[in-house]
């Protein structure tokens, strides 16, 4: 028996389970780009409450039927293909703030929300969630996590896993479950956030999620250095080593640093935000160190700033065409430079070794990951044409944890409902 709006329309009303032909174009677009062609879902629900959730949740499970769960789908073209789906859960309705506590720098939000709403109330108690997702518009808090989507704030912040304290999630048989507390300080035990962070909802639907907060900072500054490969290799390791705090600090290739109006060759950017006195002072010791290398440099501030990281966010996400790839990539933070000089478009943190690369065939792919696994790396496809994700292995993993992997799925979902297929080897 397969899905059906009507099976859902008792737990979310009608006007909330959506039958396909009736899904607005834009949203059968996004939803299409994350299954396996041929395979159309039956309809798309939207519950209010974690209590709907769990009953949409359960009423899959009784049925068999599969589950494609998403926030408002703006990563939905990330990751493998489903392999079968019956219905779309979407959870962009469940978000609702639950709790700010402001003096424990502390909030616990429902799955749904936007993360731009979210520091819009944050921003009102001169705080922030110190995360920097691709979409900052049109990603949820849910998707946030399911693909730990955040970008160069982690050189300061670190991950998405770092900052998150608890959730609440709908397991694969509907059943309510919590992890985590609202706390910074929490016991010892197993941690289910960190496990449930990129796991793509193959595991459970987060329904809810406590993050640490920080206070805004007083004022902000970016150093932008361009020049050879060698001496910007020179300039990230003398900053990697140095006691300078950037809050974001990435090499750029030296076609971004083009598209950017930047300079010729590649590029070191570094952001400092802090107390006046700081950032200045940061700021001027790492142009010293430009100077030493012989590297062109510029400051950016106030608005220049913020316009600055909106294009480099722009030029690494929003304008990707439909025939071009997106990879992430980590590798060892040494070998950044190496990897950039052998791609058009790319981005590597200088701490973590992270980074974006856009590449525009096959080819590039194949080699990409090779010289990423070469040095102590990997490469994995984020969005690609549908035809292209068929032909090659999207995760490229060559670890040893496959077998623990399946155990863990089979644990938290024995009837492979959720989102089947989209994580690595198939799970």
């Amino acid at each position: 028996m397969k899905a059906n709006a009507s099976s859902f329309a008792s737990i979310v009303g009608e006007e909330n389970a959506v039958c396909w032909e009736n899904i607005e174009f834009s949203r059968k677009e996004r939803i299409l780009q994350a299954i396996m062609p041929g395979i159309v879902p039956s309809c798309i629900v939207y519950p209010h409450t974690t209590e709907q959730l769990a009953q949409a949740i359960a009423q899959a499970h009784r049925n068999n039927w599969r589950v494609l769960t998403c926030g408002s789908g703006s990563k939905l073209n990330w990751g493998g293909l489903a392999t079968y789906v019956d219905v779309v859960i979407s959870t962009e309705r469940i978000n609702q703030l639950i709790e700010h506590a402001v003096g424990d720098l502390t909030v616990t939000v429902e799955a749904g929300m936007k993360f731009s709403n979210l520091q819009a109330i944050l921003a009102l108690h001169r705080q922030f969630l110190a995360l920097d997702p691709t979409a900052p518009e049109s990603a949820t808090i849910g998707g946030i996590i399911s693909t730990t989507d955040t970008n160069s704030l982690r050189q300061r912040y670190g991950s998405v896993r770092d900052q998150l304290l608890g959730i609440t999630f709908v397991r694969a048989d509907g059943q309510i479950a919590k992890a985590g507390g609202r706390v910074v300080k929490n016991v010892a035990g197993y941690d289910l956030m960190k496990l449930f962070t990129g796991s793509y909802a193959t595991l459970g639907v987060i329904s809810q999620a406590t993050f640490r907060v920080y206070p805004l900072p007083e004022i902000s500054g970016t150093v932008v250095l361009t020049g050879t490969a060698l001496a910007i290799s020179q300039a990230a390791e003398t900053l990697r080593g140095s006691a300078l705090t950037p809050t974001q600090a990435d090499l750029l290739s030296s076609q971004l640093m083009s598209n950017l109006g930047l300079g010729k060759g590649l590029g070191l950017i570094a952001r400092f935000q802090s107390i006046v006195e700081s950032v200045k002072e940061q700021s001027n010791r790492l142009l010293e160190v430009g100077e030493k290398l012989g590297l062109q440099a510029t400051i950016y501030s106030a608005a220049d700033e913020a316009d600055l990281w909106h294009r480099l966010r722009e030029q690494m996400h929003s304008d990707v065409t439909e025939s071009e790839i997106t990879c992430k990539v980590g590798v060892l933070p040494t070998a950044a430079v190496e990897v950039l000089t052998s791609v058009e478009m790319g981005l590597i943190h200088i701490g973590s070794g992270l980074g974006v690369l856009r590449v525009e065939a096959e080819s590039q792919v194949v080699k990409m990951r090779s010289l990423c696994e070469s040095n102590s790396g990997f490469l994995t496809i984020l969005s690609a044409p549908i035809a292209l994700k068929q032909k090659i292995d999207v995760w490229g993993y060559t670890g040893n944890a496959l077998q623990i992997m399946r155990g863990i799925k089979e644990q938290f979902d024995g009837k492979n409902i959720l989102s089947p297929g989209r994580f690595l080897a198939g799970i």
